[in-house]
């Protein structure tokens, strides 16, 4: 197949969008598939030396307030790419700005499309500008209705999507890398460096972003005998850095370094409520990491309460502050729920969710043959 994948972001950019987008397109390579990324531009210009296949960038804007986002610029380059690859199927990552013109030129271009479902726009609008839920979703329903099949990651984003008239949906997972973020790489020295005291270390993993609520972490930071760590970067990072004068910040970290980090923490706690998947929770449960989550979007399907991790009410810090105080006093409890966590997201590779991933694009070419005959 020669599949066009038009993504709203790429790396090196460190998101789940980009991420995912990158999985697909190195599945796509190693079944003999031949794939094309449309993405916007990024500063670097030899970001995509080690992509695994081509890249079109189109022009693109840092978004205000978060220049680490940039948005794409209407631009002809994703018709005529789309045109010259000659798409057997165009997959849209993340659809909103730059996936709305890819899913234009499908239409025009008569190729079938797969949208993927992978951010709460609805969400962020709330967070950002207090306003814009509605023309979020209207935009969605735009590109997501055009589309021939929508993948969602969870549950909740399915129910989402079809409260909001959004149909011809299938529930698509993520993969993790269960080699690379493994038990077996806890580290006692950086435990050590992190934790001289022999605190117990609670670690939070992601974007520094007014909708990733880090905030909510204060509390349970303020425990005796807890030690806070902060991985990533953002423009909430001046703000948290206040916020939790007691945490370790790390910065961004990635690869063989940030595995070692989720391998050495005793305790993950994520505390976005707009996640539609959260990636990080998997990457903390492979490695054998028991995992606190809000009990809202993607974490539902991922933390099974009780035997992997805990569940708490979004947004609220005393429950938060709550389960790490139950979990430091319990190293059984975390032994046992880091076990089940790792057996949990065993089978669950990117070569499996890829081959999945392949399928549906099959199925939808199918489906058009029939139409077509």
């Amino acid at each position: 197949m020669r599949v066009v994948i038009v993504t709203e972001s790429f790396p090196p950019d460190v998101n789940g969008v980009a991420h995912c987008a990158l999985q697909t397109a190195r599945h796509l390579v190693r079944r003999g598939h031949t794939p094309l990324v449309i993405a916007p531009a990024v500063a670097d210009p030899a970001a995509d030396a080690d992509a695994p296949c081509a890249v079109v960038r189109v022009p693109s804007l840092p978004l205000p307030g978060y220049p680490q986002v940039r948005v794409a610029l209407p631009s002809r380059r994703v018709a005529a790419a789309i045109a010259a690859h000659r798409a057997d199927l165009v997959h849209l990552a993340g659809p909103f700005v730059l996936g709305v013109r890819g899913m234009t030129a499908a239409t025009r271009l008569g190729i079938p499309a797969v949208a993927v479902y992978q951010t709460d726009l609805a969400g962020y609008a709330r967070t950002y500008v207090g306003t814009g839920e509605g023309a979020a979703w209207r935009r969605l329903r735009a590109v997501h209705g055009a589309a021939d099949r929508t993948l969602a990651p969870s549950s909740a984003a399915v129910r989402d999507l079809e409260a909001h008239g959004i149909g011809r949906i299938r529930l698509w997972g993520r993969g993790v890398d269960t080699v690379r973020f493994r038990p077996e790489l806890r580290d006692d020295a950086l435990r050590a460096e992190l934790a001289p005291n022999g605190e117990l270390l609670i670690g939070y993993v992601g974007r520094l972003a007014p909708e990733k609520r880090v905030d909510l972490l204060a509390a349970a930071a303020e425990l005796p005998g807890v030690r806070l760590v902060v991985v990533g970067d953002g423009p909430s990072g001046p703000a948290l850095r206040t916020a939790l004068p007691g945490a370790r910040f790390l910065g961004r970290r990635t690869g063989a370094d940030l595995a070692r980090i989720f391998a050495s923490l005793d305790v993950f706690a994520h505390t976005g409520p707009f996640e539609t998947f959260c990636q990080t929770v998997q990457e903390a449960m492979a490695s054998g990491v028991p995992v606190i989550a809000p009990a809202a979007g993607g974490p539902l399907d991922l933390v099974d309460h009780g035997r992997t991790g805990l569940l708490v009410p979004p947004g609220d810090p005393d429950a938060l502050r709550a389960a790490v105080a139950s979990l430091a006093t319990a190293p059984d409890l975390r032994a046992a729920f880091g076990l089940a966590g790792r057996a949990t997201v065993e089978g669950r590779t990117w070569e499996a969710l890829g081959d999945e991933l392949i399928g549906h694009y099959l199925e939808v070419l199918r489906a058009r043959t029939v139409v077509a005959a």
